[in-house]
């Protein structure tokens, strides 16, 4: 049973949320599997954009509620790289987005992620960055154009989806710029200090 406000364990509705979209990321995959036609991609899109909402909703539920937890705080931001690069991975044999691109933001993704895990280790927090709160707008919009990719009323969203995955790809970096940085000063002041 799935609890309310309040409800201490796992099973609350933030975390709820989040392992749903963990369920989601294979309906997606095979959503997106070998051409799909206009319903996987609107069924796709519907999926990826709800995802998204949910991950907004179950954070500020969490913190409503006061029902942040470990698990909670290692599962949410798995769940959104799960989708994310699920679906950047299957857009590439589409030919929606080039293949580089997609190796360049995956290697961010695992190389911040690597460098969170030693910064952790270390008694540092390398806390979400403005540049990184950007990377995560354009890149979540930039998907869901790529997702609906059918044209409608004349227009193709898919040119739209590739420039803003281009700004996407961006801030990605300048952000990865900017966590390597907080980490060498604080590791820097460490060694200084003792």
């Amino acid at each position: 049973m799935i609890g309310g406000p309040g409800t201490v364990g796992f099973w609350n509705i933030p975390n709820s949320l989040t392992v749903l979209r963990i369920a989601l990321v294979p309906l997606v995959v095979w959503l997106l599997y070998d051409e799909p036609g206009a319903w996987e991609h609107y069924a796709a899109f519907t999926i990826f954009v709800g995802a998204m909402i949910t991950d907004i909703i179950d954070g500020w539920l969490a913190r409503k509620w006061d029902l942040v937890s470990a698990a909670g705080a290692y599962l949410d931001p798995l769940a959104d790289k799960l989708m994310v690069t699920s679906v950047l991975i299957m857009l590439v044999p589409l030919g929606w987005l080039p293949a580089w691109l997609v190796v360049v933001l995956l290697c961010r993704e695992i190389a911040i992620t690597g460098l969170r895990g030693i910064a952790s280790q270390e008694g540092m927090l390398l806390s979400a960055s403005t540049l990184g709160k950007f990377k995560t707008a354009y890149q979540s919009t930039a998907l869901g154009f790529l997702l609906f990719h059918v044209p409608t009323f004349g227009c193709d969203p898919q040119p739209a989806g590739v420039v803003l995955m281009y700004i996407a790809t961006f801030f990605s970096l300048a952000s990865a710029s900017e966590y390597l940085i907080q980490f060498f000063r604080y590791s820097a002041a460490k060694s200084a200090a003792e």
